[in-house]
């Protein structure tokens, strides 16, 4: 029997992505049980080797209205478009709907209309994306109910996803910050009882990957799997007992810390550290506004504005999602990383000069750092669902 209409969620990244059916009754929805991923290196089109653009070279195409795609980047993004037809069609043959309607969240700064991507740090730029799925979706016989309307922030769904999802971090909470880490950072924010889109709030608010270290790294190197297992690799290769061909996966690098591994004690301990850094960032721009915290990739970007209609705003609950937020269920996280993280922002907020007592004391229960303020997600899904969740909300408002 045919279902009526099928709603997919799609969480693209920057190495793979996986399409999700969705169930929703009365109001409620919820991830179903037919899922799909592809990773992109399993396409014979896939180029291993393939080097971005580099950031700042986008962002000044964009700025001057001339993007100009590389022939690599053209290539690889044949490659994305094969995964996602992929995916999207092995779901639809397994349910046989009636109608189909897709919502896609995709890291990367996206064009006006919303349906391309014009920037992105760890893949191609791919302006044409959503007519090239949709296009050769209907070439393969799938058509949709209504076409894509956008290509959402990845972030921003998983905001949503954790805000209508059962056991959702956001639920039941006013105001709270969102760290998702896994290829890249995915940021969310909800404030005033209200999930907020981050490019709205980009003249007081910047995304984690906006940032750069004092020694001039990208802050995503701190915060995301992948750039914590690049941060492993460089010590690792200062080690000269140990080389690492392939990547380590973060929960083995906790495993390697707790058993005494230099490489993963070093990284750990500096990836600690400006996760530290840039919760306080988070804690003081909410509450006090921008105060300078960090320097930005893109020097002529805007710098954020220190009065904001939040300000004065605690947060009640700072989330850790995804792969990051996986790594926190490890044994030996509380120790390894949880705690230094807290000894570390308990600090930055005791001898912070922006933070009024209000804010500390909120803040600092018994000498250290709330405890009951960090909560971990292990809804890896929260992308999907949310994706899901808005593409069902275009199917009913049409």
């Amino acid at each position: 029997m045919k279902n009526s209409v099928l709603i997919i969620g799609i969480d693209g990244g920057a190495s793979k992505v996986s399409a999700h059916s969705i169930d929703y009754n009365n109001d409620s929805f919820s991830l179903g049980k037919t899922n799909f991923t592809k990773e992109y290196k399993d396409l014979s089109s896939f180029d291993q080797n393939f080097n971005p653009v580099s950031l700042i070279a986008q962002l000044s195409q964009i700025k001057n209205n001339a993007i100009k795609l590389t022939q690599t980047e053209i290539n690889q993004a044949n490659a994305f478009y094969a995964a996602f037809v992929e995916v999207i069609t092995k779901v639809v043959s397994a349910l046989n709907p009636v109608k189909v309607i897709i919502g896609i969240g995709m890291p990367g700064i996206k064009s006006d209309d919303g349906r391309g991507i014009i920037a992105m740090v760890n893949g191609p730029r791919m302006p044409d994306f959503t007519s090239e799925i949709e296009k050769r979706l209907s070439d393969s016989g799938i058509v949709l109910a209504l076409p894509i309307k956008k290509l959402g922030s990845d972030a921003y769904y998983c905001g949503i996803g954790e805000e209508h999802a059962i056991n959702g971090a956001f639920k039941n909470v006013d105001n709270a910050y969102y760290l998702g880490g896994g290829t890249g950072v995915a940021d969310a924010l909800k404030l005033h009882g209200k999930l907020l889109a981050l490019d709205d709030c980009k003249s007081w608010f910047a995304k984690t990957w906006e940032f750069k270290t004092e020694n001039g790294i990208s802050m995503e190197n701190y915060c995301s799997a992948n750039g914590i297992q690049k941060q492993y690799k460089y010590f690792a290769a200062k080690h000269v007992k140990l080389l690492v061909t392939n990547q380590v996966m973060i929960n083995e690098i906790v495993d390697r810390a707790a058993n005494g591994e230099k490489p993963a004690i070093d990284t750990l301990k500096i990836v600690n550290k400006n996760i530290a850094l840039l919760l306080f960032e988070r804690i003081c721009t909410i509450y006090s506004g921008w105060q300078n915290s960090f320097a930005f990739i893109d020097s002529n970007r805007e710098r954020p504005k220190i009065n904001h209609k939040f300000v004065g705003t605690l947060l009640d609950r700072i989330i850790f999602g995804q792969r990051l937020g996986q790594t926190f269920s490890n044994q030996f996280s509380e120790l390894i990383i949880k705690k230094p993280i807290l000894n570390h922002l308990s600090k930055l907020v005791k001898e912070s000069s922006v933070l009024e007592e209000r804010a500390k004391s909120h803040y600092i229960k018994n000498g250290e750092f709330n405890n009951h303020i960090t909560k971990h997600s292990l809804l890896r899904e929260a992308p999907a669902l949310g994706a899901g969740i808005e593409a069902w909300n275009n199917y009913a408002k049409k």
